[in-house]
Formats: structure tokens, sequence, C-alpha cells
């Protein structure tokens, strides 16, 4: 596989990091063609006697090209709404937290004050203030980031499975989608692939070593 084909066959990577930071102020197309930059240098830099997945390498770097994109455009855009809704949350939550002793989840919220739950994410994570990343001494300027909710701190590794998980093979695949994903039994999984119990087990022990090894 050429540079350009493997480039093009990981351009989900970008689609999925770019399409986290959706209505933050800047065009899609602008933070996919900033996540394509990350992608081109990954791609460069990557090197696999590292022992990680691509995708586990890829990933903050692409992030880092789009939160780049946000430091050069000086500040992500809150509409007043966002910032109106953010402060209903912060107050709800203190509210709730003396009443309660602790705090309540995204659902309670969005029941609470009647509206969707990813407009609660959205509101507290566009009004997060940036953290700074450097500052020179001299002339007191800045850089900021933007802040990453847990959604994004789970990209890389969701990435790197679902990458682990294409190079299996048919029947490896087979069983973990029973298995995990339908909750069957061992024995009732090699009934269906006209396998043993002790073939089933064997087999599932090797597939989820291999996915300890290459996510480590």
């Amino acid at each position: 596989m050429n540079r350009a084909e493997f480039i093009e066959n990981n351009l989900g990577l970008v689609y999925a990091c770019a399409n986290r930071f959706r209505n933050r102020g800047i065009e899609f197309d602008d933070l996919y063609s900033a996540g394509c930059i990350g992608l081109i240098k990954a791609t460069d830099n990557f090197d696999e006697n590292r022992g990680v997945c691509f995708s586990t390498y890829a990933v903050p770097v692409i992030l880092g090209e789009i939160k780049k994109l946000f430091r050069d455009s000086s500040a992500v855009k809150v509409s007043r709404s966002i910032k109106e809704l953010s402060l209903k949350i912060h107050r709800t939550i203190r509210e709730f937290q003396l009443v309660n002793g602790y705090e309540p989840s995204v659902n309670q919220l969005a029941e609470m004050l009647d509206t969707d739950p990813q407009q609660i994410v959205y509101a507290l994570n566009a009004t997060v203030t940036p953290t700074s990343l450097t500052a020179d001494s001299e002339n007191e300027e800045k850089q900021f980031d933007i802040p990453i909710s847990s959604h994004e701190e789970k990209i890389t590794e969701i990435l790197a499975l679902r990458q682990i998980i294409g190079q299996l093979d048919s029947t490896e695949k087979e069983i973990l989608r029973l298995r995990f994903f339908q909750n069957k039994t061992q024995s009732e999984t090699g009934q269906l692939l006209s396998m043993s119990q002790v073939q089933i087990s064997r087999k599932e022990k090797k597939i989820l070593e291999k996915l300890r090894k290459n996510l480590q």
C-alpha cells in the first residue's frame, strides 16, 4: 500500500476527530482540512517499531492540528443562549449537590432543565475557560488550547479498538459479536459456529490477548 492509499484509508480518523468539534464556531470543512494536515504529518512520522497502532499515534496529531486552528482563530464563539444555558446548568448543579451530596448526571440535568443531553454537554464544554499552554515571560503573550470533553479523550482508544477488530478474521469477529454483543455463552457460541466450548474458550483467550497487546 503506497502513501496516498494509506492516507485515504485512514480519512475516517479525520472525520471522527473533526466531527467532535462541529458547531464550535468554525466550519466543518475547515476542521476537516486541518485534520487532514494532521493525518499527513502522522503518516510521515509514524514509526511501526513504537509498538502502537497507527490510530493511537495519529489521533492526537490530528486533534493537535484542529486545536491549532482554534488558536489561530483567536477564540471559540459561544452564543448568548449557550452562555445562559451554562449558567442555569451550574446553578442547578450547585442546588442539586447541596440537597443530594453529589453532582447530577447529564441525563438528570437534561430532565431538570427540559433540554437535550447533547445540549447540556455542549454548553458545559463551550463555556469552559481555556487552559494556557505557553506563556512568554517577556511580553506575557499566551497561547490557548480549547477544552476537550471526555468523549474526545476516548477517541484514540475507540478508533484503535475498531482498527484492531478490523484486522481479525471472520471467525474471530463472529466470536466477539456473539460473546460480547449478544451475550451468548461459550457453549451457545460453539453450537452456532459448529465448534466445541473448549475451542471457543481457547480462541476467545487468543482474541482478547491480541486486543490487549495491540492496545498497550
